[in-house]
């Protein structure tokens, strides 16, 4: 077991360099491009596949880190290049988590290689979990999985809402419910490959941000897989099922939620990186915007805020490090430890996006500055905390599915 540090070793501090230089050279000169196009950046993809970043090894080798911390602030320098594209490239990783965390070794060797693609030919992968009457209450899931007994196939029905990567992916995890009865203890986690007949991609969401990030529905339509995709196998299926309608405790019930709880600290690293970003962009135009004949920043109202928003960027990380660290090493991880470091991340980077706007002259002058777009992107990882599952479902149908995952 590692022990807790903010201190990066020298491998990991060449990697988080190597990722920050393709941040600043590759990703934001971009940036605003892909965020106002809301497409898919291929040719960033193809780019970051090319230099081995878009990888399964790269990826193997940053959730293999003993400390935990390795793949935060690899999430943070990317972000800080830009959000959007960073969900983009790094997606896939949901899905990725979905077949490790679920899968035989087996189905893993075969199925992880598939979500990447090749350098000359990157793929995509996508956790379908949430639900238009399901989000976060994926005990509430309507989307069936039936066996088929005869052809040794699975048929699912249903709908999924706010998926990255919705139907463009090349591999679908998809969590279906196979025992309602049993709610979050009832379901099971299927592999639908691209192509499968009644997969289809549905509504596209508009988002408020994080936009070159593609967000849409799922709609499976009697989709037929092989008895071999359901992950874990059914043996192991069907002696959970008979735990759980005996009522006896065991394995966790609900796969999709403790995919989601290990992923959390990830999502408070993006927004750290957001975060981050806009301080830097507000500590570099207060030294450079000159009033009455000095700096802005030589003002202790400019100079205290900056220090604020300082603090607030470093308080962020910590608590982001500490939960990913906690994960990693097997310490007592509740849900509330990952909700909570994305929770307070994702206040900061709304708080400090808000912040930098004040010092660049007020949100009436923004626009041509990355600053707006960090702040639409700062929202996503706060509008659906705090609230109850009622009030989501109004927020998200107010306006048009934001991704929530």
């Amino acid at each position: 077991m590692s022990q807790f540090s903010l201190e990066l070793d020298e491998d990991q501090l060449q990697i988080v360099k190597w990722v920050h230089d393709f941040a600043e050279g590759v990703v934001r000169p971009v940036a605003a491009e892909w965020d106002e196009r809301e497409e898919t950046p291929w040719p960033v993809i193809e780019e970051a596949a090319r230099v081995g970043l878009y990888s399964l090894d790269f990826v193997t080798n940053c959730f293999a880190d003993p400390t935990g911390v390795l793949l935060p602030a690899v999430m943070e320098e990317m972000c800080w290049g830009d959000a959007g594209i960073t969900l983009a490239i790094f997606g896939t990783s949901l899905g990725v988590s979905g077949i490790v965390n679920n899968g035989t070794p087996e189905q893993i060797g075969e199925w992880l290689p598939q979500c990447f693609g090749t350098p000359e030919q990157p793929a995509l992968a996508a956790f379908a979990v949430s639900e238009p009457d399901a989000g976060s209450d994926v005990s509430s899931m309507r989307t069936r999985a039936v066996y088929d007994e005869a052809t040794d196939e699975w048929v699912l029905n249903g709908a999924k809402t706010w998926i990255t990567n919705g139907g463009i992916a090349d591999v679908h995890v998809v969590v279906a419910s196979v025992d309602p009865a049993l709610k979050g203890r009832g379901q099971a986690s299927f592999v639908v490959p691209k192509g499968t007949r009644g997969l289809s991609q549905g509504q596209k969401f508009k988002k408020m941000g994080i936009r070159a990030s593609h967000t849409a529905e799922v709609i499976l339509d009697d989709v037929r897989i092989p008895g071999r995709n359901l992950l874990g196998g059914k043996d192991k299926l069907d002696a959970r099922l008979a735990r759980a309608r005996e009522g006896r405790t065991g394995q966790r019930g609900q796969a999709a939620m403790a995919t989601f709880e290990a992923s959390r600290p990830l999502v408070g690293a993006q927004a750290v990186g957001i975060a981050r970003a806009a301080y830097e962009y507000a500590l570099a135009y207060a030294g450079e915007r000159r009033q009455f004949g000095r700096a802005i920043i030589e003002n202790q109202g400019i100079a205290f805020k900056l220090a604020d928003m300082k603090v607030a960027v470093d308080a962020a990380r910590l608590l982001v490090w500490k939960a990913a660290w906690m994960a990693r090493n097997g310490k007592p991880f509740e849900a509330a430890e990952g909700s909570q470091s994305k929770l307070f991340a994702g206040e900061t980077a709304v708080r400090v996006t808000e912040e930098a706007i004040q010092i660049l002259g007020g949100a009436g002058y923004v626009k041509d500055h990355p600053v707006e777009r960090w702040h639409r992107d700062s929202k996503i990882y706060t509008i659906f905390e705090g609230t109850s599952e009622i009030q989501r479902l109004v927020i998200a149908r107010a306006i048009s599915g934001m991704h929530i995952q």
